[in-house]
């Protein structure tokens, strides 16, 4: 298992936008991969678990990666958040 945690940089959080573009490429791994905001907690592979999370600019997503590809997709998922959110 491995753990990714990162601070929300863009003024207006995780909405719709960035929620799609990591949802989208969450779903090319098989591996699970969870993401959990304050008390909530969300499938990264389903673009309106994320958004329930109503993670706002400065919150801090906390992933964790189980499975047989999670390396890969720690490194995506990660590089998808610098990009989207950074």
């Amino acid at each position: 298992m491995k753990e990714l945690s990162f601070e929300i940089k863009d003024k207006i959080g995780l909405h719709a936008r960035p929620a799609g573009v990591l949802a989208t490429n969450a779903k090319n791994f098989e591996c699970e991969i969870t993401v959990k905001c304050g008390d909530k907690q969300a499938n990264a592979k389903r673009l309106l678990s994320l958004m329930s999370l109503g993670a706002v600019g400065g919150s801090t997503l906390h992933f964790t990666f189980d499975g047989k590809d999670e390396e890969k997709a720690l490194e995506k998922i990660s590089e998808v958040l610098n990009e989207q959110l950074g």
